[in-house]
């Protein structure tokens, strides 16, 4: 049986997850002005409330745990807003590509370390992961404008394939980051590296083939 979550390294996951959420919020305000119609814009606008009000409860767990939420999130603040700089979308479908996409990694990988947290933290990480709700709503945008011009799935599965690549650069940054109780939450139970990566790339092919793009 491993050994209890170490402290620090619950604070240090829920720091990482608290940003990444506070990111989206920013991200899905600004690409809501991208929208077509009112209806997608209020559509996303709702889906970013969502994400402030999961950042707002990982903020007060953090706080509980005596940590200040400004300090456990400063590590990953280079790494993701690097990330989120370097691939700003340019239009409605790159936005929406990008969040299905990027998110979708994200939240595998976040998934991932969850399992490696005790209760109720596991929980807690599971429970503010985007729901089916948004790759739902993206998976129906990016198929309609596929059908009204199919020449978009092969820009799209460009800009995807590029979103891919930035995401592992961003979490090459993140693992070089000095937190040390994070890398040992990353190496808890002997984790199967290659298998990790085999479970991230089979589930990021499953969403492209969902959406109609192609790898």
């Amino acid at each position: 049986m491993p050994a209890p979550t170490s402290p620090d390294a619950v604070v240090d996951l829920l720091g990482l997850v608290a940003y990444g959420e506070l990111l989206a919020f920013d991200r899905m305000a600004a690409d809501a002005r991208l929208a077509p119609d009112l209806r997608r814009r209020a559509a996303l606008s709702e889906m970013a409330a969502a994400e402030i009000g999961n950042y707002r409860r990982l903020a007060d767990w953090l706080t509980a745990l005596g940590a200040s939420p400004d300090e456990a999130m400063a590590p990953y603040r280079d790494a993701l807003q690097a990330y989120h700089d370097s691939t700003e979308p340019k239009d409605w479908l790159e936005a929406v590509t990008k969040a299905y996409v990027g998110d979708g990694i994200t939240d595998d990988f976040l998934g991932e370390m969850a399992d490696r947290l005790d209760e109720p933290y596991r929980q807690l990480v599971r429970d503010v992961l985007h729901d089916s709700e948004y790759a739902e709503f993206a998976v129906f945008e990016i198929r309609a404008a596929i059908e009204a011009d199919p020449r978009v799935a092969n820009r799209l599965s460009m800009w995807a394939r590029r979103l891919v690549g930035e995401a592992l650069s961003q979490a090459g940054r993140v693992a070089a980051a000095d937190r040390g109780a994070l890398t040992a939450l990353i190496g808890r139970g002997e984790v199967d590296v290659p298998a990790l990566f085999r479970r991230l790339t089979a589930n990021h092919t499953a969403r492209m083939t969902a959406a109609g793009l192609n790898n």
